[in-house]
């Protein structure tokens, strides 16, 4: 009689999953997680683990609380799903736009709510478009976005992504996407360049490009206010203060992506806040819910919205628009977080316990193969190097970021490697003493990679 196959092996034998080697999960399979409680998630062996990365930069609020599971079950026990098609609404979709219209930036004025991160910038693309064909201007649609800036993975998203691997493969990037440089001081200064000198030379790239492709072909940039998956890259200082100046000198919108610093992960509630940015469009997900449902919102201040609105009155509809745009159960469990995130006062939650975090991590530059750690609020990196002096990179052959996310899982925390870095973004509700573990956990790691390479 054959034995039953396990959830690994069916998994190996059926799926395709995302950002991983399929040739190699074929062998290798997965980690199975069977449940969460609080910052820690548990496989099928009842094995714990921190969730050093939220999930995916996601679960602000851990994996078992009970305001949002309520919520969502009320939700699902009224009204389970309902759209915003044709004059429709449903109530919890009215109360979550308002709800985070008073959380957002103070210039913005309307919401559209979608399902994931990819689809809020996908529909910030669109509604660049549609606004500069409003305005007469029909040769103004080129989006700036910067290498190593993420901002999704659909057609659209991915081709304003400046990572190679997101294109290689699919035929992209596709058009009306200019390139300008990634704002990493560590990396890319020049010997000597300071920070304040880096910004300089970089808005001076931008300045350049503008006049190359002409102002009136470009509608938008877009940024993180600190980059995320690209490597948990802050700006230097002064980026955006000499940045938004030149764009409004050309009439070119800012977007905004609060994907990952949206709701309270810089120490802000809006890494816009924390970097002094004002944009005129703003998308966020994940810390939305929590992650606990696919829910997004691209929001647009009064000044993007009015020549839409009028577009539309002229073609007779605006043409865009999702099944499960305003999904009461994403609504629902958006407006739990956000009341959540007021009540507790998440903002200083997080700049309280953010000095522990940064200080214990950059504790660790006496390592040998520590070249960087960087970070804000409750979000880091710490950039992993053979040689400090020159800050040359280990050979890819060595997958050193790699082997230190193997290692902190059998220590017990999932990180994530990111290039050259290993990324931290815990749970938002992270109590002091659950810091200090992770660090140990994560210095753990970091011993056993010194051991890793040290022949090389």
């Amino acid at each position: 009689m054959n034995k039953p196959a396990t959830l690994a092996e069916l998994d190996k034998l059926q799926s395709i999953h995302p950002f991983t080697n399929l040739r190699k999960h074929e062998e290798r399979g997965p980690v199975v997680i069977t449940r969460g409680r609080g910052i820690h998630v548990y496989d099928e062996q009842g094995r714990e683990y921190i969730e050093g990365m939220a999930g995916l930069w996601c679960a602000s609020l851990g994996f078992s609380d009970e305001r949002l599971i309520a919520a969502a079950n009320r939700q699902l026990n009224t009204l389970p799903y309902y759209h915003g098609f044709a004059h429709k609404a449903s109530d919890i979709a009215v109360r979550a736009a308002q709800a985070l219209l008073a959380l957002a930036p103070a210039n913005m004025a309307r919401v559209f709510f979608g399902t994931s991160g990819s689809d809020a910038n996908d529909t910030a693309i669109k509604l660049v478009r549609y606004y500069n064909n409003a305005l007469g201007r029909p040769t103004k649609k080129k989006i700036i976005a910067r290498t190593k800036g993420y901002h999704g993975v659909s057609i659209a998203a991915a081709t304003l992504t400046g990572l190679p691997h997101l294109h290689t493969g699919f035929d992209l990037p596709g058009p009306d996407v200019l390139r300008i440089d990634c704002p990493h001081h560590y990396r890319f200064a020049h010997p000597g360049e300071s920070e304040e000198a880096f910004s300089a030379r970089l808005a001076r790239q931008l300045q350049v490009l503008i006049e190359k492709e002409g102002a009136e072909n470009i509608a938008a940039f877009i940024a993180e206010p600190l980059m995320g998956a690209g490597g948990v890259i802050p700006p230097p200082a002064g980026y955006f203060d000499l940045i938004q100046p030149i764009l409004k000198q050309n009439d070119i919108l800012l977007i905004a992506d609060e994907v990952i610093c949206g709701f309270g992960r810089t120490g802000q509630m809006w890494g816009s806040q924390t970097y002094n940015m004002t944009p005129d469009i703003v998308t966020c997900a994940k810390a939305l819910t929590g992650g606990y449902v696919p829910f997004s919102a691209t929001m647009v201040s009064e000044r993007v919205y009015q020549p839409i609105a009028e577009q539309s009155a002229q073609i007779g509809t605006f043409g865009h628009g999702y099944t499960y745009s305003s999904h009461p159960l994403g609504a629902a469990v958006a407006v739990e977080a956000m009341t959540i995130y007021r009540e507790s006062d998440i903002t200083a939650r997080v700049r309280e316990n953010a000095p522990r975090f940064q200080q214990g991590l950059r504790a660790l530059l006496d390592s040998p193969i520590v070249g960087e750690v960087r970070g804000v609020g409750l979000i880091a990196a710490v950039e992993l190097v053979k040689d400090k002096a020159t800050k040359e990179s280990f050979p890819a052959s060595t997958a050193a970021a790699l082997h230190f996310a193997d290692r902190a899982h059998a220590h017990g925390l999932v990180v994530r490697p990111l290039g050259e870095a290993v990324a931290l973004c815990p749970p938002l509700i992270i109590t002091p003493e659950e810091i200090d573990e992770m660090l140990v956990r994560f210095t753990r790691a970091l011993r056993d990679t010194e051991s890793h390479v040290r022949p090389q």
